[in-house]
Parts: C-alpha cells; sequence; structure tokens
C-alpha cells in the first residue's frame, strides 16, 4: 500500500498532487464547518422547541434560553416589528456556514477535473517523448482520473452536509416564527 502511494506521488504531475492537497484541506474545512455547526444548531433547536411548547402550554411569554428573548427585552412591548426583526437576525445566524459548503459542493469537481486534465495531459506528453504502449497511457489516465474521483468525493459530502444543515436551520426559524405568531396572537 504504501509503494503504491509513493508510486502515486513520483508518477503523479506536481499540479495533480497540488490538488489533492487542496482537495483535503476542503474536506477537513467542510467537516468542521457541518459539526460544529449541527451541533450548535441541534442546541438551539432544542431550546426553542421547549420556548415554542412552554407557549402553546399556555406561558405568557418565551423561555429565557429562547433567542427572541433578547429582542423582546430590549423593546418596551411585543410588536410585529420587533419580532420580524429577531427572524431575520436568527435567519442570518441559523444559516451561517451554508454558503462555504455551497461553494465546496459547486467547485470541487471542477477542482479535481483541473488536476485530472493535467495529469492526462503530462501523460500524454510523456507519450510522445517515449515509444509508449497502451499500459502507459491506461497507467497514466487512471492516476489521473483519481482527482477528479476526489473532487466528486468531497462535493458529495458538502452537498449532503448543506441539505442537512439548510433543513434545520429551516426547522429552527419555522418554531421562531410559530413563537413570534403565538406572541402576537396573545397581543390581540
Amino acid at each position: 500500500m504504501l509503494n503504491n502511494l509513493i508510486d502515486f506521488y513520483l508518477k503523479s504531475h506536481p499540479v495533480t498532487i497540488g490538488v489533492l492537497i487542496l482537495l483535503s484541506i476542503y474536506f477537513l474545512v467542510l467537516n468542521w464547518v457541518f459539526f460544529y455547526r449541527y451541533f450548535s444548531i441541534n442546541s438551539w433547536l432544542y431550546n426553542e422547541r421547549n420556548s415554542l411548547d412552554s407557549l402553546l402550554m399556555g406561558g405568557s411569554n418565551v423561555n429565557e434560553n429562547s433567542f427572541l428573548n433578547n429582542f423582546i427585552k430590549s423593546s418596551n412591548n411585543i410588536s410585529k416589528e420587533v419580532l420580524a426583526l429577531g427572524m431575520l437576525a436568527a435567519t442570518k445566524e441559523a444559516t451561517k456556514g451554508l454558503s462555504i459548503l455551497s461553494i465546496f459542493a459547486s467547485t470541487t469537481p471542477f477542482i479535481g477535473l483541473f488536476g485530472t486534465v493535467v495529469s492526462i495531459l503530462d501523460t500524454f506528453t510523456h507519450i510522445g517523448q517515449t515509444s509508449g504502449s497502451m499500459s502507459v497511457i491506461a497507467s497514466g489516465v487512471s492516476d489521473a482520473l483519481i482527482a477528479t474521483a476526489a473532487g466528486i468525493f468531497v462535493a458529495i459530502f458538502a452537498y449532503t452536509y448543506h441539505q442537512v444543515l439548510k433543513r434545520k436551520s429551516f426547522e429552527l426559524v419555522s418554531y421562531i416564527q410559530m413563537q413570534s405568531d403565538a406572541l402576537l396572537a396573545r397581543k390581540v
């Protein structure tokens, strides 16, 4: 296994190695962003769900841990505008990290493809300089396609993580909207 990795490293074009390193960094970053945001949003969801439950059970105000609590405290009275401002701030906070996952999901296949194209060009250059056989071509192309596979691999995780966090954010904002609606309904 180690010999195969060393052989791959020695045969590959430096751009391909650079692409694989970049995709590895992307993979580490997107996993960090996902797990950090996933656990923080889950914790936040728990607080908002409890706050909504207490409102629906007859409570007069949101829980102290609710995101809306800060906006309600800062205003003398509960108004539609204050709650709308709270909703916008919650949406902004809940969707943090989604743009980086979206960018990674859309760009990593192209980064991998770039590494593949450079590697294939390098393979054809070597074939032109030597009397290369079909096995040299097949070996070079198969090594080159590793960059495309790595790009697609990273993109799959980035896209999946993006969708999971997007859904969690929607759920969170829905809980806050329901609390807002419950507060406004009681005010009338």
